[in-house]
């Protein structure tokens, strides 16, 4: 049998980040930044090992729990804010001849600020690749969104002069359709050849192929306008992405009712006790504007508790929400409460924040985590509100559901 060639993929994550402080280790979609792009390599067929760079033993060992190898620190002086990739690939593949005397034939960089990847991407990347003996490298590319025909240069004196001259005439004036395609360079891959990194001194070489992504999938995290965008992308069950975990199952069209579990999720988790055993939550006043308005729009709303302080009740009864506690069997309950209103899972969805919420996402539509859930939870949900529990979750879920409702009624 012919061996498969060597194919090392190596994620960057250094420690620092000035625009998002300790973005590639912040909650995404609910996993770390860094575990989509580790995904992304351990689902390719071609890779053969996956690699972590990074300066830090925090985001290593985030790292190794998600799959990846991390046999040594980045030195410090190779993760500052202007250290450029080529360094970086060159330390990992000297540091692998010298202590392993591994030398894979194809390297993949995998940015964790481009987690939003089609499936096949790597697979696609390394054969590619692998077909063309002449090339260094391959690289991620989509349409560009501006034709740069149509840009200019600004002299010193005030006169502008074309960016591009490679067109006769006056492109600048010329309709887009009649313009030469052009491609923007994206970072959700690049598979090389070490000659163009070892020898040629280069993160490309000098034959780079391009390798043309959906111009969906455009996505390189800065801001944390960038992250949200990015979040409901990934939040499109239709996307062809790499995924940690089941593909999301979409929020139905027409939601009959809303499920909301209480401690961690109408509460922040925390709990005053009093010399006499009395208990004190606290919530979210904003939640109940939200949940007012969800049920002016014909949308039930119930809560469903193991809890069984008075606590839950007196909320409840406060924002005027039927309620179930003391429930040791909350899929049960949830059957009972679908039953007796005549409503299938479809009718539903669910709001949790623990293990014990597990056994009810399967019977609803679409189950929901806060943003401060339990792993467990996170890993189980369809969607991750960008909330925490008891901090604005639940009318951030009464807002999106109003939004649509508002979105499908006629206007005038």
């Amino acid at each position: 049998m012919v061996k498969p060639p060597e194919v090392l993929a190596i994620i960057p994550a250094r420690s620092g980040s000035k625009s998002i402080p300790r973005k590639n280790i912040r909650a995404f979609a609910g996993h770390p930044l860094l575990a989509w792009s580790l995904a992304a390599a351990r689902q390719a067929s071609t890779v053969t090992r996956v690699l972590l760079s990074t300066d830090d033993e925090e985001i290593a060992a985030i790292g190794r729990r998600y799959g990846a190898e991390t046999p040594f620190l980045r030195p410090a002086d190779l993760a500052q804010d202007r250290t450029q990739d080529l360094p970086v690939f060159e330390h990992a593949l000297s540091w692998l001849e010298d202590h392993e005397g591994y030398r894979p034939e194809i390297v993949v960089q995998l940015r964790p600020t481009s987690p939003v990847r089609p499936r096949d991407l790597v697979d696609r990347a390394v054969r590619l690749l692998l077909d063309h003996a002449e090339a260094d490298s391959v690289r991620g590319i989509v349409p560009s969104g501006q034709n740069p025909h149509k840009m200019w240069r600004l002299q010193p004196d005030g006169r502008m002069t074309p960016l591009l001259s490679d067109v006769p005439g006056e492109p600048y004036n010329m309709p887009r359709q009649e313009l030469p395609p052009t491609y923007w360079q994206t970072g959700h891959i690049d598979a090389l050849r070490p000659r163009a990194i070892l020898k040629k001194h280069s993160m490309s070489g000098d034959v780079i192929l391009g390798l043309v992504l959906d111009a969906r999938f455009t996505v390189d995290i800065d801001t944390l306008r960038d992250w949200e965008h990015a979040e409901w992308l990934l939040s499109d069950p239709t996307l062809e992405a790499v995924r940690l975990g089941p593909t999301p199952r979409p929020m139905p069209d027409r939601v009959r009712l809303v499920v909301l579990d209480f401690d961690g999720v109408m509460t922040d988790n925390r709990v005053w006790t009093d010399a006499d055993g009395r208990e004190m939550v606290a919530a979210d006043r904003g939640d109940g504007w939200g949940l007012a308005r969800l049920r002016e729009r014909g949308v039930e709303v119930v809560v469903l508790s193991t809890e069984t302080n008075p606590v839950v009740a007196a909320r409840c009864r406060k924002l005027g929400l039927p309620f179930v506690q003391g429930s040791g069997d909350k899929a049960a309950a949830l059957r009972a409460l679908l039953g007796e209103r005549g409503m299938t899972a479809g009718d539903a969805i669910y709001l949790g924040n623990d293990d014990n919420d597990l056994p009810c996402f399967p019977l609803v539509a679409c189950a929901l985590a806060v943003a401060d859930a339990h792993p467990s939870a996170i890993a189980a949900a369809d969607r991750v509100l960008s909330h925490r529990g008891g901090r604005g979750a639940i009318r951030e879920l009464c807002d999106l559901l109003i939004q649509t409702l508002e979105s499908k009624e006629p206007h005038a």
